[in-house]
């Protein structure tokens, strides 16, 4: 009898005993399906590019946003607006001078949820060799199981940064007053991401060697 109620005891334990919390699922952004852009003012109109050579991974967790976290490397040579020249003159010590800061990053440091699919997430972006506080308003555009390519998730932001924040200050200035180039730029980032498998745990026989 007495050990009809242990076992009863502990299965009631065990029912009742809050599930653990799921852990957060972990996506690499995928370059095919992204786009880091970018426009700055020329003279009156517009130059627009992009950065084609970057990685991110994002830790996506549904049931605590805020718990969740964002990072981001581009390589700064890989800029591209279409003409040779003028990129040539982007990697220079006029701009980028990629050769000295051939990265530019941002690790997310908090996440705020600011109502239905839209998060201010802050962190800090190092760029030219300086670092700052900057906060991207992102979108979340969802979630889908596309059964061949795995679960996506998509994201999209838009920031107005100030080039000379950054110690990227070179400018002409024209004999009618006025200069060649703005000094806030537009960046626009899309991202789909491709969810990882989770890890496989280690083989009994390592960790038994463990």
């Amino acid at each position: 009898m007495k050990t009809s109620r242990l076992s009863f005891a502990i299965l009631a334990a065990a029912v009742l005993a809050p599930a653990p919390a799921p852990a957060a699922d972990v996506y690499a952004v995928d370059k095919v399906h992204s786009d880091v852009g970018f426009q700055i003012r020329h003279f009156v109109s517009k130059v627009r590019g992009r950065f084609t050579d970057y990685e991110g991974t994002i830790v996506a967790d549904r049931a605590k946003p805020d718990a969740s976290s964002v990072e981001l490397t581009i390589k700064a040579a890989s800029i591209d607006t279409g003409n040779e020249n003028r990129d040539k003159d982007l990697r220079s010590a006029n701009f980028f001078e990629v050769e000295k800061y051939p990265e530019i990053t941002f690790k997310s440091s908090r996440i705020t949820p600011r109502g239905g699919d839209r998060y201010d997430v802050t962190g800090t972006l190092t760029m030219h060799g300086v670092s700052k506080e900057v906060t991207l308003p992102v979108t979340f555009l969802g979630f889908v199981s596309t059964g061949r390519m795995g679960d996506r998730a998509g994201f999209e932001t838009a920031v107005t940064l100030n080039r000379k924040d950054f110690g990227i200050v070179w400018n002409r200035v024209l004999d009618t007053g006025g200069t060649m180039l703005g000094d806030d730029v537009l960046v626009s980032i899309n991202v789909e991401a491709a969810k990882r498998p989770p890890a496989s745990p280690p083989a009994s026989g390592e960790q038994e060697r463990e």
